[in-house]
């Protein structure tokens, strides 16, 4: 039979065949441009209807986070709506790292990834959308290195001022998902919750700080290889345009309390990070971090507090990542939302893990949670 044939040229594709042998093929992810980093992969698949297909991406051991194979699964379609999950194993002995994939597709063109993408053309129909809703502000931020917008919407009459941003890392394209699903409860007339967050709040909501990186098809970096979560304390023009674009609009407003959303390649759950490092840590800053956690763990089965990343120890807080230097520089509740690459091992679903429909529900609770949290924080007051 036929070789089947395989192609990543495409908004945030990302493999290197290294060769093809019937429905077989030995693949490598290629790195973040002047960069080490690796890990995501998105790639087409044709003439394989009925086949299966094994498909061994190889020298993973060398990948960003290679804790994070073991025991996960590769995002399928064969229609860019419904992403499943296929068989998936992991040998950190074969070829410098392996991952092996099966899959046996019902249509002669199907589509694998790291997670289900969020392509540009997603993001811009998400902005048209938001932009056409009522009370909807849109400001360009800034331009990446590339030329692409930062695009910001912006709602609300309150004094509030909450900032929601995502895909700093652009290959986190769960994170998209989430803000999906918090631009769609926005921008709803009738959700309740909406309405009393834009009474109370002015909220800025940035979809997407890392487009050249999501167009590249990036894990961790822009354009140049740099990595926008560690510049957040000297940003440049030259570097990271976008940390610029976004961090000068959030001294114009000021930050009470924000949100930084993310995919965690290694832990199986949904977890947050906050600052309880930074030198100027302020008791009631601390307390209104752990109230907003503990109220979305009450709301929804999807987010935990037992496992995550270790605290930093006091006055130790890396101010060049977002959630650390925002609390430090304006005394905000700030906070970074994980969610998994893999499954969700207090709800696990065996057809698609975690996925884009959790990660939109998911958005649509933090902001459940914080309109609650809103009412906590006026009582503490």
């Amino acid at each position: 039979m036929s070789d089947i044939q395989i192609t990543a040229a495409f908004d945030s594709g990302n493999i290197e065949v290294l060769s093809i042998s019937g429905a077989s093929a030995a693949l490598k992810i290629r790195r973040d441009r002047d960069s080490d980093f690796f890990q995501w992969f998105h790639f087409r698949v044709t003439g394989g209807k009925g086949r299966e297909l094994e498909l061994r991406l190889t020298a993973l051991n060398a990948a960003a986070y290679p804790g994070g194979w073991p025991g996960y699964r590769a995002a399928v379609s064969e229609d860019r709506q419904y992403w499943g999950r296929a068989e998936t194993s992991w040998d950190e002995k074969a070829d410098a790292g392996t991952l092996t994939i099966r899959y046996t597709p019902e249509s002669d063109v199907c589509w694998f990834a790291y997670f289900a993408p969020y392509s540009m053309e997603r993001h811009h129909d998400l902005v048209a959308a938001a932009t056409t809703s009522e009370g909807v502000d849109y400001r360009c931020l800034g331009y990446s290195l590339e030329g692409q917008p930062i695009d910001c919407l912006e709602m609300g009459e309150g004094p509030v001022q909450v900032w929601l941003y995502a895909r700093q890392h652009p290959g986190e394209s769960m994170a998209e998902w989430w803000m999906e699903g918090a631009l769609e409860a926005l921008t709803d007339p009738a959700d309740p919750i909406a309405r009393v967050l834009r009474q109370r709040c002015r909220l800025h909501v940035v979809p997407n700080a890392n487009p050249d990186g999501s167009c590249r098809g990036h894990l961790r970096t822009n354009a140049i290889g740099v990595n926008l979560n560690r510049e957040w304390a000297d940003p440049t023009p030259e570097r990271s345009p976008e940390v610029v674009a976004i961090r000068g609009a959030m001294d114009a407003s000021g930050v009470d309390f924000s949100m930084d959303v993310h995919g965690d390649e290694a832990i199986s759950a949904v977890f947050m990070a906050g600052f309880e490092g930074i030198p100027s840590l302020q008791h009631d800053q601390r307390a209104g971090y752990r109230r907003y956690c503990e109220i979305l763990a009450r709301r929804t089965p999807d987010f935990q507090t037992r496992r995550g990343y270790p605290t930093t120890p006091a006055s130790k807080a890396n101010l060049a990542m977002s959630t650390n230097q925002l609390a430090e520089r304006f005394g905000a509740v700030a906070m970074t939302l994980e969610m998994p690459f893999k499954d969700h091992d207090d709800l696990p679903s065996e057809e698609q893990g975690w996925s884009p429909e959790r990660s939109r529900l998911l958005g649509r609770e933090c902001l459940a949670a914080l309109a609650e949290w809103l009412d906590w924080q006026k009582g503490a007051g």
